[in-house]
């Protein structure tokens, strides 16, 4: 087990805010659409999402969250217009942020300096081409009524099974959830594509992780070149939305995941959370960034004295063009056990990377 508090799910976390009916840019990655897709298509004909085009564009593979922000999006339906006057108190209120916001920024970076250099130290056993990975999380999502306010529900296991090997693929793994107010509790579910999908962002495997540069700058430039933004998002924070979707299922390489976390020490925008808990009730350093044109924000936990991954947080963000007074949780994880497997619904003897 990766755990500090394995057995408890520690103090329990703020009621979310209930957010104000606004208009909102909603940034979901293609594949987050998908797994809710699969899993309603399985149980009932007369679920389905909107944009059939993401589920021809995009396989499923990651800790996706579509059920848990649908009531979410809903709720972003009205209109605000906020005209701000440039007064001197305003300017002065600006540029006191801008100041505390350049810190945040010199302490995020030498936060990810020393992960960087934690992740670089780890001994890591190559994962095998016939082999899965699998990882292990608590999580708690948003349960709330499609139009209603957020409402996390309980917590409970979701376990992915992610197949390695070269060659294009439609199955890239298998997901399970049990516990209440798990999706399908206790089936195994295969995330299926609607075409063979090769090794890369979107079905990351070790043995792909393991050819990318591990020179920060040309990785930047090579991760910068495969991004295309999600919705209104920047190129920056799709970066870092496309790494965050690595942490929390794939077993990496040392000198990939050192490289990664410099390539995020470099996007701009990056700040640190002093102190955060992942649904386990474990506290650790928070990693997150806010974009401009995001109605949501992500934050990742780490291990205040290993630097190891523990999991992360899902916020609506405070904004006063979309009404949200304060930032919503609508999503927590912990990453529990990750490890290696021959066989899907198979669980690890012993845990890796």
């Amino acid at each position: 087990m990766i755990a500090d508090n394995p057995h408890g799910i520690g103090p329990a976390e703020r009621e979310p805010e209930e957010p104000s009916a606004t208009s909102a840019p909603w940034d979901l990655s293609p594949s987050r659409h998908l797994r809710y897709k699969e899993v309603l298509m399985h149980k009932s004909d007369q679920y389905r999402v909107a944009d059939t085009r993401t589920a021809t564009a995009q396989p499923l593979h990651r800790l996706l969250r579509s059920a848990m922000v649908l009531p979410v999006v809903a709720a972003l339906t009205g209109v605000l217009v906020v005209t701000a006057s440039g007064n001197d108190h305003t300017s002065a209120s600006r540029r006191a942020a801008s100041a505390a916001e350049s810190a945040m920024g010199n302490s995020a970076s030498t936060s990810l300096d020393r992960i960087s250099a934690a992740a670089m130290s780890r001994d890591v056993k190559p994962v095998k081409d016939n082999q899965l990975v699998y990882a292990e999380s608590l999580i708690r999502e948003n349960t709330g009524a499609f139009g209603g306010p957020v409402g996390l529900g309980a917590l409970h296991t979701y376990e992915v099974w992610t197949v390695q090997g070269s060659a294009p693929t439609s199955t890239t793994g298998w997901i399970r959830e049990t516990g209440k107010d798990a999706v399908m509790p206790g089936e195994r579910i295969p995330i299926v594509a609607t075409a063979p999908v090769r090794a890369g962002l979107d079905h990351p495997t070790y043995k792909w992780l393991d050819t990318l540069p591990t020179d920060p700058e040309d990785l930047r430039t090579l991760l910068y070149a495969q991004t295309e933004p999600w919705g209104s998002l920047s190129e920056d924070e799709t970066v870092f939305r496309n790494v965050g979707e690595l942490l929390g299922s794939t077993i990496m390489p040392p000198a990939t995941a050192s490289a990664l976390y410099k390539v995020v020490e470099r996007i701009p925008g990056v700040t640190v959370i002093p102190d955060t808990v992942d649904a386990a009730g474990r506290h650790g350093i928070g990693i997150t960034r806010k974009d401009p044109g995001s109605a949501t924000r992500d934050e990742w936990i780490f291990n205040k004295n290993t630097l190891a991954y523990l999991g992360s947080r899902s916020y609506m963000t405070a904004d006063k063009r979309t009404g949200v007074a304060a930032d919503t949780l609508y999503g927590i994880n912990a990453v529990m056990e990750r490890g290696v497997v021959d066989s899907p619904g198979e669980v690890p003897a012993s845990t890796e990377g």
